[in-house]
């Protein structure tokens, strides 16, 4: 970044070694340790960060598990972010899904047992109503400019895991920095602790969170609305992302707050335009247009109503009416097919009812609807039966199959899977990784429809231009540059998303985009740079060592 914060004053001896921001461990030179009082502290031999590098990733390399590994890399990020950051960028296909999906739902599953280090951000309860200001003033770097929040209350497909969610806001911070150039100085990781229905935690000793139920109504609402205040008060120009909140207050704190302040949520908007772009994708694949599909969702949440409202758009800027676009669009929930003549349905629901009869479940709606796109956002693992899939291949030459939801033990069909039961003919994408396939004499390389694709190149351009609020436009016109980035190669091999070591090259095309559309909606903090890509280029930190002597 051109503008950082940093410190008036290098602190010295331990105090500098135990600075994660300034650290530089066995990379001190020889004149920095005789200046900054570290003569004694390190073992004699000066190592350069490309030595340094290289330890860290054999060491990795020996962990049995990648819970280790996790506990790991997440031991170096509190020790040396520097070195930490260029791990992560250097062997992104290799470490992101240990410091991300899948690894981290597991680590967020045993996150009381493993908590080493509590300064990685902040755990604001509700105990702390009217001190939050307060709290907010004491974290570190006074430039925070992204901050991602959670309640813990819907942790990937895993449920309600408190604070020992916190492992998400950290995981997506540090894609944040790893993918888009985000200095780590400018994140801050909060989770809200309102508490926990989760049994085993009440009843776990090492849980870390206040061990009481979840606190609802007025109180939670009034908690929230002190964290937003403070947050924008505090650090003017911070984007929030919401992350993990239930259903019944995901929907409701993004309507509540999206024309008030700079904040998505990444369930609803983001997944949503990874999802779309993968079905841009999908139809290069298959041919005809996206106006074209029927799309039946497994899985009626966040995840999946937000990404059925932005398909929508996508329909009508096709030419479809709104009417005849979410007709196309068809939800499968917990108690069978979404139609008109339920009498539970709420509003965000209604508006996808089947005007028809019903179905008990996901494979009569698929026999019913006959859709070209089956997308899975349920957390329900396996829900893509052998029967579906087959069923899926059956209706269509080339059925297009998502299996969008996280961490892999809920994934809704595996890659083999989907390719093995359609004779190789499916079109295929999953929210977390899977190896190549090998089927039907052909090799596969199923893309992941990780919303890292798109957050963090969104947060580059708001930060970088201080865009005072996020649209759907913005995320539209990321899933189009996305969708746009795939190469025939590519589609040729089954992957409808980049490689993931191009990413930051996404990051940086979706900041464009992104901030093409704030100044066409007036929404761009700061005059349009006459050359925009290179102005974001020049914004994006590359860890890499200063010289403090």
């Amino acid at each position: 970044m051109k503008k950082i914060y940093v410190r008036k004053k290098c602190p010295k001896g331990v105090k500098l070694l135990r600075d994660p921001m300034l650290n530089k461990g066995t990379a001190f030179d020889q004149k920095e340790r005789e200046t900054l009082g570290l003569l004694g502290f390190l073992p004699s031999r000066v190592n350069s960060m490309e030595n340094q590098v290289m330890r860290v990733i054999d060491n990795l390399r020996r962990k049995s598990t990648d819970l280790e590994r996790y506990v790991y890399l997440t031991a170096l990020h509190d020790r040396n972010k520097t070195l930490f950051y260029r791990v992560l960028i250097d062997y992104l296909e290799e470490v992101m899904p240990i410091v991300y999906t899948p690894t981290v739902g597991q680590a967020c599953l045993e996150y009381g047992h493993i908590f080493r280090s509590s300064t990685q951000g902040l755990f604001l309860e509700a105990g702390y109503k009217g001190r939050i200001r307060k709290i907010l003033k004491q974290w570190p770097y006074p430039d925070v400019r992204v901050i991602v929040v959670t309640d813990g209350e819907r942790i990937l497909g895993l449920g309600d895991l408190g604070v020992d969610g916190m492992g998400i806001p950290v995981g997506k911070l540090m894609l944040y920095t790893a993918c888009a150039g985000i200095h780590p100085q400018y994140c801050l990781p909060v989770v809200l602790d309102v508490g926990t229905n989760n049994e085993s935690l009440l009843k776990d000793p090492m849980y870390i969170g206040m061990q009481q139920r979840r606190l609802r109504g007025e109180a939670y609402d009034e908690l929230v609305e002190e964290f937003v205040t403070a947050a924008r008060e505090i650090f003017p120009h911070v984007l929030i992302q919401f992350e993990d909140f239930a259903n019944e207050n995901a929907f409701r704190l993004l309507q509540k707050y999206r024309e008030r302040a700079c904040v998505f949520n990444d369930d609803i908007q983001g997944t949503a335009s990874v999802a779309l772009a993968g079905l841009y994708s999908a139809v290069r694949i298959r041919g005809g247009s996206l106006k074209d599909q029927k799309i039946l969702f497994v899985g009626a949440g966040e995840a999946g109503l937000g990404t059925g409202n932005l398909i929508v758009a996508a329909m009508r800027h096709e030419g479809l009416s709104e009417t005849e676009a979410r007709r196309r669009c068809l939800f499968v929930d917990s108690k069978g097919l979404v139609v008109s003549g339920r009498n539970d349905l709420d509003e965000r629901k209604r508006e996808f009812a089947f005007d028809g009869p019903g179905a008990a479940d996901a494979l009569a709606a698929v026999e019913l609807v006959k859709p070209t796109a089956l997308i899975g956002a349920s957390g329900r693992p396996g829900i893509f039966s052998r029967e579906i899939l087959e069923a899926m291949a059956r209706l269509n030459p080339r059925p297009v199959v998502f299996a969008m939801s996280n961490p892999t033990s809920r994934s809704e069909c595996t890659a083999e899977q989907a390719y093995g039961f359609t004779q190789g003919r499916a079109i295929f994408a999953s929210g977390s990784p899977f190896a190549p396939v090998q089927a039907h004499g052909r090799v596969f390389r199923p893309g992941q429809s990780n919303n890292a694709y798109i957050f963090p190149g969104m947060g580059l351009g708001i930060m970088a231009c201080r865009i005072r609020r996020v649209t759907d436009q913005m995320f539209f016109a990321a899933a189009k540059t996305l969708a746009g980035l795939v190469s025939e190669e590519g589609l040729a091999c089954g992957s409808l998303y980049p490689p993931l070591n191009q990413i930051r090259k996404v990051s940086l095309a979706i900041a464009e985009a992104v901030v093409s559309v704030a100044y066409r909606q007036k929404l761009a903090g700061k005059p349009k740079p006459e050359k925009l890509r290179e102005y974001l280029e020049g914004q994006m930190y590359e860890p890499k060592y200063e010289h403090y002597v």
